[in-house]
């Protein structure tokens, strides 16, 4: 444990850079796949197309492809980002695929009859989404979205592949200069589970929040 102690500023650091990476890809995959579910139901159909497209590719390609890919293709045709921005931007490209989903899936489950009665009041498509639709249609997504928030934050571990300096990676540098992988992973892996836990109590608590408004 001594190691842990040593070093737990340093793994605090990359910590730090993991909450890092989680918050902008979550931000940024709720930003993006909120803009492709509406395309998803969008009476345009070359819409519905792009985003189709955009989510079965995205959905069907591993994380650490699309990293790769990013990280050591962009620069080829002369577009170059950090390591981090490059992370950040997979995370919240990769993750969007699946915010669009569990989005969709919420404006499904919403009745066809509210829909169909804002038609009649006269609102048009983006007021029927923004007043009628969407706000039910949250309550559903809520649990969803954690889980795509959860996925996020444990994807984001791939990106030690490439060179950030988040906690995995800190992790392995720490293991190859005191071979104590077990410590050093079990106390990285805690990190991640606290987390998990976080979101998933934060989740939950919004979902019986607005489940009681709903009564």
């Amino acid at each position: 444990m001594h190691v842990v102690i040593d070093s737990l500023g340093f793994l605090l650091g990359g910590l730090l850079v993991t909450l890092e990476l989680t918050a902008l890809g979550f931000v940024g995959a709720m930003l993006l796949g909120t803009v492709l579910a509406v395309f998803r139901v969008s009476p345009v159909p070359p819409l519905r197309v792009a985003g189709a497209v955009y989510v079965e590719v995205l959905r069907n390609m591993p994380l650490l492809s699309l990293l790769v890919l990013v990280v050591f293709g962009l620069p080829d045709v002369g577009v170059t980002f950090s390591l981090f921005t490059s992370a950040a931007v997979c995370l919240a490209g990769f993750g969007a695929a699946f915010v669009c989903e569990a989005i969709r899936g919420g404006i499904n489950a919403v009745p066809v009859g509210q829909a169909e009665a804002a038609r009649a009041l006269g609102f048009t498509f983006t007021q029927s989404l923004r007043h009628v639709i969407l706000p039910p249609a949250f309550r559903t997504m809520v649990q969803p979205l954690v889980n795509i928030f959860i996925g996020i934050a444990l994807g984001s571990s791939l990106a030690a592949a490439v060179g950030v300096s988040e906690l995995t990676n800190r992790t392995q540098l720490l293991n190859l200069q005191s071979a104590e992988a077990v410590v050093l992973f079990l106390v990285s892996g805690a990190m991640y589970l606290a987390i998990a836990l976080l979101g998933g109590t934060v989740g939950g608590a919004l979902e019986r929040r607005l489940t009681r408004r709903a009564r």
